[in-house]
């Protein structure tokens, strides 16, 4: 069953005001085991821009970060330089993935005294950082596993990236391929939703954490039929704030004849975090395409998904042709706002951990409900061949 919980054009407290206003995502930071080849292959394979460095040559004596754009999304890729850093430390235990989900807000010290009053556990007050171009304002609250979420005011700033950070050239020039139309100028264009996964019995523990400290609202949840399998199943709830331009699903495992998804994710991790992110397209069948010849793996979706006349009759018509769709592998759903496209990647590290999700929305605010069966069964046979299922 599947419920949308409630659609609010804001979060508001009892006075109507906002508790924990948010303006987005400000980055998303990964650890990874080797940054300089992670970036080359985010340019690469994701089109994605490599616009600052900071690394020993700045000073910073432990990591190397790269920082790499497409649109308004922002990725950081930090290497450990050295044995024994808290960021080696954590690649060891969970590999490549997320660590920190910062968020850019307008006021750091409000924002931070809330989520902390609320039950929060703070990782850093409020501080700033300075250079030439500006100053950024910090602090960082915990969420679920090792994740966090690092608050930014960088309205006082007008550098590359964050102090410390240099601007550095592109790693891959693509202005060729762009100019001879056999590549899109951007493969994507801003982070749509990030989903975290938590262990049995946790999920609604961590919806009403962001409830609770951010004053994020439940927009949905999945349970029962509609997120399971003959095999396994999960149970998901989303929070947003209320702009909505914040979007978590949570997920948790469910009983099932075998085990799921996200019992897999949270063995070979070691524990809670980010399984996926999804990034907004305006054009997925180029993104695809481009992503595709770049190397990039995506699920396969079995050719009777798209002849059953079930799904031809729900969806209707759509801006391309289903057969076109089907060549690429490309899911489609409808919901009472409108309908989108999308895909998804196999993990993009060894662990079968983190993969993404290309997603084009036509106005449907949902997360392809209809697609739940499809897109859990491509994962199953995944993890069937890696012995996992």
């Amino acid at each position: 069953m599947t419920q949308a919980i409630d659609r609010p054009d804001v979060a508001s407290t009892a006075s109507g005001a906002d508790p924990f206003p948010v303006r987005g995502v400000d980055h998303v930071l990964f650890v990874v085991g080797n940054a300089r080849q992670a970036a080359h292959y985010y340019s690469t394979a994701f089109g994605m821009t490599c616009l600052a460095y900071r690394g020993p040559e700045q000073g910073h004596r432990d990591y190397a970060e790269y920082v790499l754009v497409s649109g308004s999304a922002r990725f950081v890729l930090r290497g450990s330089v050295r044995a024994g850093t808290p960021g080696a430390e954590h690649h060891a235990r969970h590999g490549d993935g997320v660590l920190d989900i910062a968020l850019e807000v307008p006021d750091v010290d409000a924002a931070h005294a809330y989520a902390v009053k609320q039950g929060a556990t703070s990782l850093a007050e409020p501080y700033d950082v300075t250079d030439e171009h500006g100053t950024v304002r910090y602090a960082c609250i915990a969420t679920y596993g090792e994740t966090r979420h690092t608050l930014v005011d960088r309205s006082r700033y007008y550098g590359p990236f964050l102090p410390g950070f240099v601007a550095r050239d592109p790693i891959v020039d693509r202005s060729a391929a762009i100019a001879a139309g056999t590549q899109p100028k951007r493969f994507f264009q801003a982070v749509d939703h990030i989903v975290g996964n938590v262990e049995l019995g946790r999920m609604d523990e961590w919806v009403e954490f962001y409830r609770r400290v951010m004053g994020f609202t439940n927009m949905a949840e999945f349970v029962g039929d509609d997120i399971a399998t003959d095999y396994s199943a999960l149970m998901s709830k989303v929070v947003a704030d209320g702009t909505r331009k914040v979007k978590f699903p949570l997920n948790e495992p469910a009983a099932g004849k075998r085990r799921s998804q996200i019992d897999e994710y949270l063995e070979f991790y070691g524990g809670p975090g980010a399984q996926h992110i999804a990034v907004a397209t305006n054009d997925i069948l180029a993104s695809v395409d481009a992503m595709r010849a770049a190397g990039v793996e995506f699920l396969g979706t079995p050719d009777s998904y798209y002849d059953d006349p079930e799904l031809r009759a729900r969806i209707g018509p759509v801006r391309v042709p289903i057969e076109e769709l089907k060549k690429r592998a490309i899911l489609v759903d409808r919901d009472e706002d409108g309908y989108l496209l999308q895909i998804f990647t196999r993990p993009v590290q060894d662990r079968p951990t983190v993969f993404f999700e290309l997603i084009e929305r036509h106005g449907s605010l949902g997360f392809g409900k209809g697609n739940f069966k499809a897109l859990f069964e491509a994962i199953e046979r995944e993890q069937e061949r890696r012995g996992n299922l």
